[in-house]
Parts: structure tokens; sequence; C-alpha cells
């Protein structure tokens, strides 16, 4: 997700304004300064029709306009927050309760998506040179992955598959869209039966369960989230799966072998620019390099740029969301992989979020009394700003089918893997 409010002004005179001022519990009125820098927020992000307000209910917004929605801005030290810092400061203000959203958050969000622009802050530069060590990845994924099955179930599907959905047609359910896509990943990969697959991030196991059940390989699944892990190994025993899966405790880079098939759905954007080398050292040793194949489902970029500050920090630490470029440039390039298909599904996401988005509601009551009020308005900021960053082309959602360069593709045509699928469950 990204804000867009980024005005070009220097703060000088801030510290003045700061320097001595009461608690913004204690601001009853807007001062000139308040209005001034308001108004000029206002101009910015006019063609998002999105009104600003002020904690004293003053507004530089043309009521002759219609307004998608309301900015609420509750004290001094939001405004100034999101004049000097608006990508890190819009999401904090909003789980604080500092800034409030009146009208649909999601229109809102999408609107003022709409007239951001690409940005890399020095701050943004020294994160990206910071590695993604097998230590700090643990620590991150525990930070996200860990927080309780139970908070996942409560708005993902069934299955608890937690990546992009394939609507095959409009009308499916999220549960129909999520198979579909397990059934196109398994149809892409061409797999067959006494083949052995590596997965690598495998979540709660859904993929990884499908493939075995459904296309008869045998799976070795990785991931370094121990919630994730119980809970999928206790699905392969309950559905008489764990012969043909195992589910091991282990960071990418370490693992080991080689097999027929690679795939990774949803954990490219976790190894940062400066591993998708080691990604590619994984292809290289693991694929099989007569007949082998992969698929990378990430999601991406058109051109580079960091992920959104608040979303690093309150959501997604470590995280980083590579061009296609980058991904064949610095991981399939050099693994000696030749891509064979590419397929953009950013619009199947922003359903994906838009289902999400209408389940978490549902239950963000049980949510804050579990978790707490920020933690709850921090993941209803997440999705609904996800949404939007797929809705408005800010972010994309790449499948890359790839094999061992010079071998023959799995598929003759690329009408192949969309033929009837096996699966319709």
């Amino acid at each position: 997700m990204s804000t867009p409010i980024r005005p070009s002004i220097e703060p000088s005179g801030i510290a003045q304004v700061l320097h001595g001022d009461r608690p913004a519990t204690s601001v009853r009125r807007a001062r000139a300064f308040d209005r001034w820098l308001v108004a000029h927020l206002q101009r910015i992000i006019t063609p998002a029709a999105v009104r600003l307000e002020l904690w004293d209910g003053s507004s530089p917004y043309d009521n002759s306009a219609t307004a998608v929605g309301s900015v609420v801005i509750h004290d001094r030290r939001t405004l100034i927050g999101l004049a000097l810092h608006p990508d890190l400061q819009f999401g904090e203000s909003y789980m604080s309760g500092r800034l409030e959203v009146r009208g649909p958050l999601e229109p809102v969000v999408e609107a003022l998506t709409r007239v951001s622009q690409p940005h890399m802050s020095w701050c943004d530069r020294v994160t990206l040179t910071l590695p993604n060590t097998l230590t700090a990845s643990r620590r991150n994924v525990h930070g996200h992955y860990d927080l309780g099955n139970d908070f996942y179930r409560l708005w993902l599907d069934r299955h608890l598959v937690y990546t992009c959905a394939y609507y095959a047609n409009e009308q499916m359910s999220l549960d129909e869209a999520q198979i579909a896509k397990l059934d196109l990943v398994c149809r892409k990969l061409r797999l067959c039966p006494g083949e052995r697959v590596l997965e690598t991030g495998c979540g709660w196991g859904a993929l990884a369960l499908h493939m075995a059940r459904h296309y008869g390989v045998h799976v070795r699944a990785c991931n370094i989230s121990p919630e994730q892990l119980s809970f999928a190994r206790e699905r392969a025993a309950r559905e008489g799966l764990a012969d043909r899966i195992e589910f091991i405790d282990e960071d990418y880079r370490n693992v080991t072998g080689q097999y027929d098939a690679f795939v990774s759905v949803g954990m490219l954007e976790h190894v940062g620019l400066h591993h998708l080398e080691s990604v590619a050292d994984v292809l290289r040793r693991t694929i099989r390099p007569d007949g082998g194949r992969g698929l990378l489902h990430f999601i991406g970029r058109d051109v580079p740029c960091p992920l959104n500050p608040w979303i690093r920090r309150r959501i997604f630490p470590g995280a980083y969301t590579p061009t296609v470029a980058e991904v064949a440039t610095h991981t399939l390039a050099p693994a000696g992989m030749s891509i064979i298909d590419i397929e953009n599904l950013r619009l199947h996401y922003a359903r994906t979020l838009a289902h999400w988005s209408e389940r978490f509601a549902l239950v963000k009551d049980r949510v804050r009394q579990s978790y707490g009020e920020e933690f709850e308005r921090a993941w209803e900021l997440y999705l609904a700003g996800s949404q939007a960053a797929f809705a408005t082309g800010w972010m994309q959602l790449f499948q890359i089918l790839f094999i061992p360069r010079g071998s023959a593709p799995p598929s003759w045509t690329r009408s192949d893997p969309y033929e009837t699928p096996r699966v319709a469950r």
C-alpha cells in the first residue's frame, strides 16, 4: 500500500511550531500554520477527491465537489507527520486512532493510492541493504505467520491459503478460487504420479496436500513457521497423506536433494533484494536438469521500489517485491533457467483481498477483543491498502514458469494448462 500525501515543502518553522506545544488532546482550535499545511496537502491530493479535515472540524476541501470520503486528522503531530513522511505516518496514525477515515475505508484508500507517486527515501535505500540472514528471516516470519492459526482461521478460506486465488469465473467463492489456484499451479507444472516435488515456503500445507492427493506426487515442503508446520503435519496425518509429504522446518537456502519440480508460492517476496541470488543457487542444485521445471508465484512490481515503510514495519518486516526483470537477472539467469511463461494475476489478487476484507469485517470485533484495537485497525488498513495496490496496478502478482536452459517445455502450447481442471471442488 502507498499513501500519496507527499508535499514538496521544507520543514522550516515546524520545530518552532512543535516546541513547547501542548499535548494533542489539549488542542482545541487549529492555528494558521495548521490550516496552511492542511490546505497544501489538500491541493496535492485534489485528484483523489478525498476531503481532509482538522481536529476542530475545519477543512480546505471544496464542498461543491463530491468527496469519496474524509480523512480526519485529530492532532498537530499527525498533521506534521503526514507532511514529512506520509507513507509511514498514515498507517501509524490510523492504527493508533489519531487519524480517522469517514466513509468506506477501501474506496478512500484506493483513491489516495491512485494519486501516489513512486518514491524511495534515504531510509528506504538503507533498509534495502540490510540482509535477511537466517536468524532475521525466522524472526520476520515469526512476527507475521505465527500470530496464531486461530487468527487466520477467522477470515481465510477453509484450507488456510494465504496467497492470491484464481477466479476461473467471476462467480467463484473464495474457497473455490483458492482450490482453482492450487490446481492451476499443478497443471502448469504438468505434475505426474510418482514425481518428486520441492515446495519452499509451504504455509499451512494446502498446495502440498493438493499435489499429493490429486496428482500422486511425493512432496518435500519447507517452512520456518512452527505454527504453520504444526497445522500442516496434523492435517497430512489426519487425511492419510503423511507418507507422501515431508514437512520440514528448514530455511529455503538449506534444502537438499534433486527434484522433478520446484514450486514457491508467496515466498519470493520475503527473501529480500540481495538474496534473490540465493534462490538461484537453490534452483540450480535442486531442479533435475533433464525434464525438471519450476514455478514462482510472487507479488512483484513493474518498476523497482521498496515496500511501503508502514507495511514493512508493522506487517511484513524484511520484505521486498521484485520486478520480473530483477527475478530474471538475479535468480533465473544465474540458475541456468529459461522462462517459458509469465502470467499476471493482479486483479485476481485484488478480488482475493476484497473477499478477505469482507470476512475480516465480520470478525473484527473478535479480533479487537483478542488482540487489541491497534492490531485490529492495522490489519483492517493492511487488507484495504493491499486491495487498492493491486486494483490500481501499484502491485502485480506474477506466476513465472521456467525450465533448465535447453530442456523441453512441459506443455506444447500455452493453452494446455487451462484445459478442464482435474479438480472441480
